[in-house]
C-alpha cells in the first residue's frame, strides 16, 4: 500500500523558498543592468574619492555604482512625477517646487561607506536633472567630547545615545521641507571633536546624501510612548554596505596602520600618542577599540538596521562587492 506521503509530487518534498522583500542579485546581473549609461568619472577622480584602505577602481566603479546611479536617477524621476500628481490632486500645479531627494547610507565603521556616499555624490552630480548633490556626514551630530565624558559616554562614541539625535533629524527635515538654508555643525577627524565656531551650509539641494553608522535607526518612543517620527523616514532611498564582522575588522587594523604613518603623525592630532609607541602596541590598542566599541555597536545597533534598507551592497573578503538585495516595491 502507498502511503499518502510517498504518493506526493517530487516537488511536493521540496521546502518552499522563503519570502523575502528583496531581489538578490550576483554582482553580473546588477552590472548588466546599467545598459549605456556612460561613465562620467576616470581614474585619478575615482582615486580621491577613495577612502583609506578601500580598493575601488574604474571596474568597481562601472559595475556597482553606475548602474547605482542609474537606478537613483529612475526614482528621483519617478518622485518628481509623483509630486505632481499630488499637486494636481491638490489643484496646486507648478506652484511649489520640488523637495530634495534623500538617500541614507549605512555600515559599520571601515566598510567603506563613506567612499560609497562619495562615488554617489560625484556619479549623481554628473546627471542633467540634479547637478547640486550635497553630503553631510552623522559625525558632526556626535555630542562633543566634553558632554560625552560629562555623561559617561566617551567609550559608547558613536553608539545611537552619543549623538544629538533629535538635531540630526531636524537638520533633515528642515532640508526636506525646502528650507532655503540650513547649518550643521563640523567634525573633525584629526582633533576626533567637534570643531568649535564652524558650521557646514546646506542651500536647497537636489539630493542629499547623509551618511553614517546610524542613520537606519528606527526613531525611540517619546516619555509619552509615542512613536516619534525618525531621521530614516525621511529617506527616499537607502543604501547598506555589508560586510563579514572579521573582514570589517581586519580592514580596519589596516586602515589604523595606515593612519598611524599619515595623518596620526600631525602635531594636533588627538591619535599623535599612538605614533610613539611601537606598531603592536598602537594595534593592541586598535584592537581593544573594535573589541569593546565598533564591534559591539555593529551587532547591537547597527547589523539590525541592514533590513530596514532599499539596497544592501554585500562586500568580500578583498572589499568588492559580490551580491546585492533591492527591496521589491
Amino acid at each position: 500500500m502507498i502511503s499518502p506521503v510517498s504518493s506526493l509530487p517530487r516537488s511536493a518534498h521540496r521546502p518552499r523558498p522563503e519570502a523575502t522583500p528583496y531581489v538578490d542579485l550576483t554582482r553580473a546581473e546588477w552590472s548588466a543592468l546599467r545598459e549605456k549609461t556612460p561613465l562620467p568619472l576616470n581614474a585619478e577622480e575615482v582615486e580621491k574619492l577613495r577612502g583609506l584602505g578601500d580598493v575601488i577602481d574604474l571596474d568597481e566603479v562601472r559595475d556597482i555604482y553606475l548602474p547605482l546611479s542609474r537606478l537613483l536617477n529612475l526614482y528621483i524621476g519617478a518622485t518628481d512625477g509623483l509630486r505632481g500628481a499630488l499637486n494636481t490632486f491638490l489643484g496646486e500645479q507648478g506652484s511649489q517646487s520640488g523637495t530634495p531627494f534623500v538617500i541614507g547610507v549605512a555600515g559599520s565603521v571601515a566598510v567603506g561607506k563613506s567612499t560609497v556616499a562619495r562615488l554617489l555624490q560625484a556619479l549623481l552630480a554628473r546627471w542633467p536633472e540634479h547637478p547640486r548633490v550635497e553630503l553631510v556626514t552623522t559625525d558632526g551630530f556626535l555630542l562633543p567630547m566634553k558632554a560625552l565624558q560629562e555623561r559617561g559616554l566617551v567609550s559608547r562614541k558613536g553608539f545611537p545615545e552619543s549623538y544629538d539625535r533629535r538635531a540630526l533629524t531636524r537638520f533633515v527635515a528642515d532640508i526636506k521641507a525646502g528650507k532655503d538654508e540650513v547649518t550643521a555643525p563640523v567634525y573633525s577627524h584629526l582633533i576626533y571633536d567637534i570643531v568649535p565656531d564652524r558650521r557646514l551650509t546646506v542651500r536647497r539641494p537636489d539630493i542629499l546624501i547623509v551618511e553614517g553608522l546610524n542613520v537606519l535607526q528606527p526613531a525611540l518612543p517619546g516619555q509619552d510612548g509615542r512613536t516619534r517620527v525618525g531621521l530614516a523616514d525621511y529617506f527616499d532611498f537607502s543604501v547598506y554596505v555589508d560586510a563579514g564582522a572579521d573582514d570589517i575588522e581586519r580592514w580596519y587594523l589596516n586602515r589604523f596602520k595606515k593612519l598611524r604613518q599619515t595623518a596620526f603623525q600631525k602635531p594636533d592630532s588627538y591619535f599623535r600618542k599612538y605614533t610613539q609607541v611601537s606598531e603592536e602596541e598602537a594595534l593592541d590598542y586598535a584592537r581593544t577599540l573594535w573589541r569593546t566599541i565598533n564591534k559591539p555597536n555593529l551587532v547591537e545597533n547597527i547589523a539590525p538596521t541592514r533590513g530596514r534598507a532599499t539596497l544592501i551592497i554585500r562586500k568580500g573578503q578583498d572589499h568588492k562587492v559580490r551580491r546585492l538585495s533591492l527591496r521589491k516595491l
